[in-house]
């Protein structure tokens, strides 16, 4: 649907916004690809740091998904990486259609610290947001058990998902809508 880099305007579309946020590699584009059932509408990729602007997209349930560059360590040249956080914060802060932030942890590395800066902005911010623990088709019974303790116990509102199972694919969908208020 669009895309805005570093100094760029983003669109307008008139819908609700959710947006996507993670370290780079968490599975951002996966998910949205699972969620949409649109297999490379948004990019993948095994190098960290492949999205490099806010890539904007529509039409599914009347919502506009948003896909942030990833935070941490990427593979792209120090300039670009510099610009991503003026980028993301100024479209967090600014951006009246937004209506929430889906912040995705690998559930086998669990919350990191940036992880925990984010949240904390985006509440200091009254952006709500869903924590998505990705990659859950990963691990064992018992690490997927104290994965998802470790994070309820940090954060309230959290979402088990797996990309190639569609695990928690409805559930996320059920917290979308209350958040774009689509029902």
């Amino acid at each position: 649907m669009g895309a805005v880099s570093q100094g760029g305007t983003p669109p307008v579309f008139g819908l609700p916004e959710i947006a996507f946020a993670g370290r780079s590699n968490v599975g951002k584009s996966s998910l949205i690809n699972q969620i949409t059932h649109t297999r490379g509408l948004a990019r993948t990729s095994n190098t960290p740091g492949r999205t490099q602007q806010i890539n904007f997209f529509g039409g599914a349930e009347d919502l506009v998904l948003v896909d942030l560059p990833g935070y941490g360590w990427a593979r792209a040249p120090a300039a670009v990486r510099d610009g991503w956080r003026p980028l993301v914060e100024g479209y967090l802060t600014a951006r009246e259609t937004l209506r929430g932030v889906v912040v995705i942890v690998d559930g086998r590395r669990g919350l990191g610290d940036a992880d925990r800066q984010l949240l904390s902005f985006l509440a200091g911010h009254d952006l709500p947001a869903i924590l998505v623990l990705s990659k859950v088709d990963k691990l064992k019974q018992g690490e997927r058990v104290r994965s998802l303790r470790a994070a309820r116990s940090e954060y309230d509102d959290v979402v088990p998902f797996s990309s190639m199972t569609g695990e928690g694919e409805r559930e996320l969908w059920r917290r979308l809508a209350d958040l774009a208020d689509l029902r």
